[in-house]
C-alpha cells in the first residue's frame, strides 16, 4: 500500500500527520516545483456526506480572507487518486497552540510576553473575520497555529474554517459546531446534552470560545472543570450556566462535590499581577451569559487594543526583592505611574524612590512626559524602587514549588504501566521547569540586589556632594554678609561717637553670631562628617563588600546553566518513555533501559531540587538579609542628607531675610543721619561749620562712603543666592 498522495502541484505522505479531525486530516507535504514545505488538508467520507453548500463553505471562506493572522491559502487542488478536493496551506512549523500548552514547560500557562502575543494575534485574526461578516464557530487552541517567519519571529494564525460561515452581527443560526469544552453553554445544551431547546445563536458565541481559549492559554487549564472531565456533562453545564457574573472559573475536585468558584486567575499562573489586572476584566466580559452584560465584538476589540497599547515598565521592588510589571497608558504620566506602583506595592507616591540608569527616574522622564515616550525597560535593566519610610528588605516567596513525582520502587515487581510512567515523567518535567524558572528568577534578583546597592550608593554620594556644595556656597555668602555687617556696625559706631551718641544697638551683631553658630557648629559640621564618612571613606561600599564577600552568588556558580542542563535531561528521559508508551510492549532489553530512564529521572529530579533549595534560594535569602542591614544604614544617610538639604534651604532663607533687615537698618540710620545733619546745620548756621575739624569730616565721609556701598554689596549677595537657588533646584526637584 502506498502512503504517497499527490495533486497537480503538491505531494504528501499519509504518515506525516499534522492533525486529525472529524471530517479529515492534515498532512505535511511539499511543492513539486520548488520544494517548499506545505500543509495539505484532505477530507474523509463523513465530510463528503455533508450538504454540498456546507462542503463548499470552507473553500469560500479561505478564498475570502487574507490576513497575517489567518493561515494562508496556497491552492485548492484535486487529489489524483480520490478525485476529492484538498486544501493546500502554508506550513506552521511551530505546531498548534494546544500542542504548545501540552508541553510540560507550559503546565501553568504561557509566559506573559507569549500570552500577550497570542492575545494580539488572535484578536487581529478575529477582527478580520468580523470585518468580513464571518463567524468561526470552532475556536480553540487546536485551531490556532504558530508560524515562524523567516526572521524567526512567531506569528499565531487562525485555521480550520470547516465550521465557519458568513454571519452578520444581527443574524442568527441554528446548526451546531464546535468542541465541547469551548462551546457556548447554550450550544452545549443542545449539542452535548441533546436537549430540544429551540434557541438560535449569534456571532457572539465566538466570544465565549475566545474567553475559554484565553483562560486556557493563561493558566494551562480549562476554566470550567467538573470532576471526571468530559463524562460529567450535566455538572459541566451547571457550572457554566449557574456561575455568577464576573466569575472566571468553577472547579469540582471530588465526585458530587461542591464547586470552587473564582473571580481571579490562579496564583501559579505565569502572568504578573500587573497583567492580571488588565486581563481579568477582559476574561470576565467574554465569559458572560447575562444578556445585559454580554460583550459585543467592538467592545472586545477596543478593550484588547487599549490593553496592548500600554507601555510595559519593568520595576524591581527592592524592599521585597520582587519584580513587578506596570502597564502605563500611552497618555498617562509620572503621577499615574506612581499610583499604579502603589496598587501593587502599597508604597505611597510620597515615599517612592524611583531610580533609573543611576539617577532619579523623574530626571529622565519629567512630570508631563506621556507614557508612550518612556524609554523601554528590560527585566535585567528595570526601574529600581525603594521606600523612604520602610527600610525592611524581605524576600517574598512566590509560593511552594510542586514536589517531583515518585516512581514505584524498581526493586519490587513492576506495578506500573508504560502509560503511567510516561505521565509521571511528564509531571517531573513540569516540576523541573518550575524549578528552572525559580532558579533563573532568583539568580537575576541576586544581580539586581547588587545593582540596587551600586545605584543607591551613587545617589547618596551625589546627594551628599550636592549638600556639601550648598554648604560651601552658603559659607562664602555668610562671610560676605559678616564683612558687610562689620562695616556697617563700625560706620555706625564712628558716626555715633562723633555726634555724641553712646548707646549703640547690637541686635544685628547678636543675630549674626547665632547664624554663625548654626551654620558652622551645626549644619556645616554635620554635612562635613557625613561627606567624610560616606563619600571620602566610601563606607556604604565597604560595608556591602564586607557583608557579602563570602557569598557565592548563583550566577557565579552558573546555577541557571546547571538547572537548564538538568531540565534538558528530564525532557530527554520523558521523550524516551513516550516512545516506550507508543511501543506498548517492551522487550527485556527495552525494559531494562526503561528502568534506567526512571532511575535517571529520579536522580536528576533530586539534583534539580537540591540546586534550588540548597545552592540558590538560601544564598539569595542571605543576600536579602544583608541588603536589609545595609539599607537601614543607607536609608538613614539618605534621609539625613535630605533633611540637611532642607535645613540649608531654610538657613538660606533666614540669611537672605537677615541681609534685608541689615540693609533696611543701615538705610534707616543713613536717613536719620542726613536729617540730623540738616537740623544742626540749619540751627547753627554756616559760621559754626568750622568747628568740625578736617580730620572729622574725612572720617565721616569715609564712613558714609562705606555705608553707601552696602546697597551694592547686598545686591551682589542676593545675586549669588539666586545662583545658589538655580544650582540646587534640580536636587530639590528629585526630592
Amino acid at each position: 500500500m502506498s502512503f504517497l498522495r499527490g495533486s497537480t502541484n503538491y505531494v504528501w505522505c499519509t504518515t506525516s500527520v499534522l492533525g486529525k479531525g472529524a471530517t479529515g486530516a492534515v498532512y505535511q507535504g511539499v511543492n513539486k516545483h520548488n520544494g517548499e514545505p506545505v500543509a495539505v488538508k484532505t477530507f474523509n467520507q463523513l465530510s463528503h456526506m455533508r450538504p454540498f453548500d456546507v462542503q463548499m463553505r470552507e473553500f469560500e471562506v479561505l478564498e475570502k480572507v487574507k490576513h497575517e493572522n489567518i493561515v494562508k491559502l496556497l491552492a485548492i487542488e484535486e487529489e489524483h487518486e480520490s478525485r476529492g478536493k484538498v486544501i493546500v496551506m502554508e506550513l506552521c512549523t511551530g505546531g498548534s497552540l494546544f500542542t504548545i500548552l501540552d508541553d510540560p514547560e507550559n503546565t501553568y500557562g504561557l509566559q506573559e510576553d507569549e500570552f500577550l502575543l497570542v492575545l494580539e494575534h488572535l484578536t487581529a485574526g478575529m477582527k478580520h473575520l468580523r470585518d468580513n461578516n464571518l463567524v468561526h464557530r470552532d475556536l480553540k487552541p487546536g485551531n490556532i497555529m504558530k508560524f515562524l517567519s523567516d526572521d524567526g519571529l512567531p506569528i499565531y494564525k487562525l485555521t480550520d474554517f470547516g465550521a465557519a460561515r458568513e454571519l452578520r452581527e444581527d443574524q442568527e443560526f441554528m446548526s451546531l459546531y464546535g468542541t465541547e469544552e469551548y462551546l457556548h453553554p447554550h450550544m452545549y445544551e443542545r449539542a452535548v446534552l441533546r436537549k430540544p431547546v429551540a434557541k438560535t445563536f449569534g456571532a457572539t458565541v465566538d466570544l465565549w470560545s475566545i474567553g475559554v481559549t484565553l483562560y486556557h492559554v493563561a493558566t494551562g487549564n480549562l476554566p470550567f472543570r467538573p470532576y471526571g472531565g468530559r463524562r460529567n456533562k450535566e455538572t459541566m453545564h451547571y457550572i457554566t450556566t449557574e456561575k455568577a457574573s464576573g466569575v472566571l472559573s468553577g472547579v469540582q475536585t471530588s465526585e458530587k462535590g461542591s464547586i470552587t468558584w473564582s473571580r481571579d486567575l490562579p496564583k501559579n499562573c505565569q502572568l504578573s499581577d500587573g497583567c492580571k489586572k488588565l486581563i481579568t476584566p477582559i476574561l470576565a466580559g467574554l465569559l458572560e451569559l447575562e444578556s445585559q452584560r454580554i460583550w459585543s465584538f467592538e467592545k472586545f476589540f477596543a478593550e484588547v487594543t487599549k490593553t496592548l497599547d500600554r507601555k510595559l515598565l519593568h520595576i524591581f521592588h527592592t524592599n521585597r526583592v520582587q519584580n513587578i510589571r506596570v502597564y502605563l497608558h500611552p497618555d498617562e504620566t509620572y503621577e499615574r505611574l506612581q499610583c499604579l506602583i502603589q496598587d501593587q506595592t502599597e508604597i505611597s507616591p510620597a515615599n517612592q524612590i524611583l531610580l533609573y540608569k543611576s539617577t532619579y527616574l523623574l530626571t529622565e522622564v519629567g512630570l508631563d512626559l506621556p507614557g508612550r515616550s518612556y524609554k523601554p525597560t528590560e527585566m535585567h535593566k528595570p526601574i529600581l524602587l525603594f521606600s523612604k519610610e520602610n527600610n525592611n528588605v524581605t524576600l517574598v516567596a512566590d509560593g511552594d514549588v510542586p514536589n517531583f513525582p515518585k516512581f514505584p520502587d524498581m526493586s519490587l515487581p513492576k506495578l506500573t504501566s508504560v502509560d503511567s510512567d510516561a505521565g509521571l515523567a511528564k509531571t517531573a518535567c513540569s516540576v523541573g521547569h518550575v524549578c528552572k524558572k525559580r532558579v533563573e528568577k532568583l539568580s537575576q534578583n541576586s544581580q539586581l540586589i547588587n545593582k540596587c546597592v551600586q545605584v543607591f550608593t551613587k545617589i547618596v554620594t551625589e546627594k551628599l556632594k550636592s549638600v556639601l556644595s550648598k554648604s560651601d556656597h552658603l559659607q562664602s555668602v555668610f562671610k560676605c554678609t559678616k564683612y558687610l555687617v562689620e562695616i556697617s556696625v563700625r560706620g555706625h559706631k564712628s558716626v555715633n561717637n562723633m555726634i555724641g551718641i553712646k548707646n549703640i544697638s547690637t541686635e544685628l551683631k547678636d543675630e549674626l553670631e547665632k547664624l554663625s553658630d548654626e551654620l558652622n557648629n551645626s549644619l556645616s559640621l554635620a554635612i562635613q562628617q557625613l561627606h567624610q564618612r560616606y563619600v571620602k571613606e566610601r563606607t556604604l561600599t565597604r560595608e556591602w563588600q564586607s557583608a557579602t564577600r563570602s557569598f557565592k552568588c548563583p550566577n557565579k556558580n552558573r546555577a541557571p546553566a546547571r538547572i537548564k542542563t538538568l531540565v534538558e535531561r528530564l525532557r530527554d528521559s520523558w521523550q524516551h518513555l513516550l516512545r516506550d508508551r507508543a511501543t506498548r510492549s517492551l522487550t527485556y532489553n527495552d525494559e531494562q533501559f526503561h528502568v534506567l530512564e526512571i532511575i535517571k529521572i529520579t536522580e536528576t529530579s533530586r539534583r534539580a531540587r537540591t540546586l534550588l533549595d540548597t545552592d540558590v534560594q538560601p544564598v539569595v535569602m542571605q543576600l536579602a538579609d544583608c541588603m536589609a542591614d545595609w539599607y537601614k544604614m543607607a536609608q538613614t544617610v539618605y534621609l539625613q542628607a535630605q533633611i540637611l538639604d532642607k535645613d540649608f534651604d531654610t538657613f538660606e532663607h533666614r540669611l537672605l531675610g537677615f541681609i534685608e533687615r541689615a540693609n533696611d537698618t543701615d538705610a534707616s540710620f543713613h536717613d536719620g543721619l542726613v536729617n540730623v545733619a540738616k537740623v544742626k546745620f540749619t540751627s547753627s548756621g554756616a559760621k559754626h561749620a568750622g568747628r568740625i575739624s578736617a580730620q572729622d569730616i574725612q572720617a565721616l565721609r569715609a564712613s558714609l562712603r562705606g555705608l553707601r556701598d552696602i546697597d551694592d554689596l547686598v545686591s551682589d549677595i542676593k545675586g549669588k543666592n539666586e545662583m545658589l537657588k538655580h544650582i540646587t533646584e534640580p536636587s530639590k526637584l528629585c526630592d
